[in-house]
């Protein structure tokens, strides 16, 4: 049986890979590849999968690897990435995460409406990997979600 990870999906700068990076663990240089990338808990979805409808299809086939799914919207950019009701193509928990909550605090309301718009149910996890906020709080849910699903 294959390992289920944490498929982690959103736009281009959104702070993916430094999230992934924070929930593996791993503290060694940035890897910016247009390549999906297995991680020893996460999947790292290109960008590129979410600029381009035609891709989704591979996101979900790459989702039939993932235990959860975290959606992220990027609070300093909130230009509309995902299709309305996109988190339902998924047969695993989506969880919404705002990232760069440190950067223009005004535009959260936007970035939750967007989540919700997208499909996804609170609770939402405002994150700043380089300021450290919510990124426990996020991982502390995310292993009692793995406890509660009985994959730990």
């Amino acid at each position: 049986m294959r390992k289920k990870r944490i498929m982690v999906i959103g736009p281009k700068g959104c702070g993916k890979t430094t999230l992934v990076n924070s929930i593996n663990d791993y503290d060694g240089p940035l890897r910016r590849t247009q390549d999906t990338i297995y991680g020893l808990e996460t999947i790292d979805v290109p960008s590129a999968y979410i600029e381009n409808a035609w891709m989704y299809k591979h996101m979900i086939a790459l989702a039939q690897d993932a235990w959860c799914i975290l959606l992220l919207i990027d609070q300093s950019r909130t230009a509309e990435v995902y299709s309305h009701g996109f988190a339902r193509a998924f047969h695993c928990p989506v969880i919404g995460v705002i990232s760069k909550c440190d950067l223009m605090p005004e535009n959260r309301e936007i970035c939750e409406r967007q989540l919700e718009k997208t499909g996804v149910r609170q609770p939402y996890f405002a994150v700043s990997v380089p300021e450290g906020t919510g990124v426990e709080e996020l991982k502390r849910y995310l292993l009692e979600l793995k406890e509660r699903k009985g994959l730990t």
